[in-house]
Parts: structure tokens; sequence; C-alpha cells
């Protein structure tokens, strides 16, 4: 096998204008079928992947001989299920974040994955992304000396009711759709976890969390983080250590919210900035999953990785309400 032909179970607005066209555009992928009952949003699809194959459900298509790999970009309380489903169909799995809204319920998935021998992994684009790779080689070298404080900022701005986010059936909520960002940027970029959550303002509206004001410790330095679907666009992670600061400008979106950007500060007189101007981090995913299938290459998020994000967010909730 050369590379992986995917299918896409489901046809969400975000799989149409991001991971659809990243599979497509991606080396050693083909865009090869796709699940959906709806004749317009399959069109949409076909539009820039002509001879795509359109499957009516789910089970069509996890059933199709030609398709090697799922992505899944289902509603978040599905992500278990299906993610099951596939790999005992004998597919690949690329699941939507959150994959599960418990860290237990990694447990399934991770059983399904190594009884099958199949790959699964959450998509989790921005441990793809040079920026966050290069931030966390900065740390490793020392260009801050050592870590005193991280802080992260996510936020934007959705009030629609109708929006799957904003309802708690399907597991919408602020922490399960950025949180996780907030959570798993700075255990990647670190590699550290954290000893406890101190605390946790969290707001709620119409049965799901809009807002969420979060301090922790882990261990060597202090965190702090605001993620919002509530508050005007917004992203940002600082690491501050004893010599230095490290900035990243656009973290979360980069080339959608700003460019991505890192502005390391070591002193009043020296700041480097280094831009990441032309980089698609949902191509650069693909790509790596793919590697990890064909060419047994590891793959820098893992379904134990975003255990222990799922882990923290776990640790947020749970401060939230003492």
């Amino acid at each position: 096998m050369t590379h992986l032909r995917w299918g896409v179970l489901g046809a969400s607005n975000f799989a149409r204008q991001h991971m659809a066209p990243a599979i497509h555009a991606a080396r050693g992928a083909q865009l090869a079928a796709l699940a959906t009952s709806s004749a317009a949003k399959a069109e949409a699809f076909c539009d820039f992947a002509p001879g795509l194959r359109v499957h009516d459900s789910y089970e069509a298509l996890l059933a199709d001989a030609q398709v090697d790999a799922v992505y899944i970009p289902l509603p978040n309380h599905l992500h278990v299920e299906w993610s099951v489903k596939a790999l005992e169909a004998g597919k690949h799995v690329l699941c939507e974040k959150p994959l599960t809204l418990k860290a237990v319920d990694f447990d399934t998935v991770i059983a399904a994955r190594d009884r099958t021998g199949l790959q699964a992994a959450e998509a989790f684009m921005i441990v793809h992304h040079p920026q966050m790779q290069r931030a966390r080689d900065l740390l490793k070298q020392g260009a801050l000396g050592n870590l005193r404080h991280v802080s992260v900022t996510f936020s934007f701005f959705n009030d629609d009711l109708d929006n799957i986010r904003n309802q708690p059936g399907t597991g919408g909520g602020a922490l399960p759709d950025i949180g996780v960002y907030a959570c798993g940027a700075v255990r990647f970029i670190t590699e550290a976890e954290p000893k406890a959550i101190s605390y946790a303002g969290i707001e709620y509206q119409h049965g799901v969390d809009t807002t969420a004001r979060i301090a922790g410790d882990f261990g060597d330095f202090t965190y702090g983080a605001m993620v919002s679907t509530r508050m005007a666009p917004r992203q940002e992670i600082v690491l501050h250590g004893d010599k230095g600061i490290l900035r990243l400008t656009c973290p979360f979106n980069a080339g959608v919210f700003d460019q991505a950007e890192l502005h390391l500060e070591t002193s009043a007189s020296s700041i480097t900035v280094e831009r990441f101007p032309a980089v698609n981090h949902y191509v650069l995913q693909v790509e790596a999953f793919g590697r990890s299938v064909l060419e047994g290459a590891d793959y820098p998020c893992p379904l134990e990785f975003s255990k222990g994000t799922q882990r923290m967010i776990d640790m947020v909730y749970a401060a939230g309400k003492a």
C-alpha cells in the first residue's frame, strides 16, 4: 500500500471546509468516499473531489472495501461509538476532538485499537504545526531558563442555540470544544502533567459551559487559562521563564484567525520573531497519520496523550464543582 484511501463519516461544515480538502491535498492520501444522505451536502464535497463515492449511510461507508481509513466529524457524543465501529470494520480512525467526554471512555477506544491492530487517533491538529513543535524545542533548549508560568487564552463568540456547540445533549460547551486546546497545548509544549487544578470558574448558559477561567499547578510552573464561546475572538499562549518569554500569537487556528508567529523575548533589546505563513496543519495531520500507518512512523498525538488532555479537562470540571 502506497497511500491511504479515506472516507469521511458525515458531511459536517468543518469537514467540508477544512478536513476533507486537507485529505484531498495531502501526500499519501486519497479522498475516496463520503457518507451522507444529503445530496446537496455531497455536491459541495464533489465540487473539489470529483469521482468521490457517496454512501447514504455510515454503515455503507464502513462496508466499503475501497476505504482504508475514516475521518469522523460527527457530534461529540457519537465519537466513541463510531470510532469503535470503524475499527471493528477494519478501518483506521482519525476522530475529531474531543474523542470522548470523559477520560475513562478513552479506554474503550484504546482497547479496540489494540484488539484490531489498527491506528486510531484524536484529530488534534495543532501538535503537527511547526509553531507548536518549535515552541517545545525552544523550551527544551533552555531558551526561557526555568519555566515559571504558562497562560493560555482561546475565545470566540457563538450564542446560536441551534449550533451543535451549544447543545448539551450532543456534548456541547466551551471546554469540550476549545478547552482541549488550552489543556492539550500546555501538555504538549512542556511535556508535563497537571498536579492540581486549584480554581475553575465556569459559567453556564442553557445547559452548557460557555466560559471557564482556570488556575492550575504543574509542579515546576503555574498555569492560567481562559476559554470562552461568549467573548470576542482571541487566542494566545505565553510561556514565562526566569530568562525569557515566549509568545505564540495564533496557536490554534493558524492561517484563519491570524498568521502563526513565535515571539521570543530574552531582554528588552532582544526580541526574535519567527513566522509560519504558509503551513496547513490539517494537511500535516493527515500526512503524519498516513506515515504512521504506511511506514510505522511514531505518531505525535497517540490516544494515550489525548486521554491525558481529557483527564485534565475532567479535573477542571471537578474543580468547578468544588
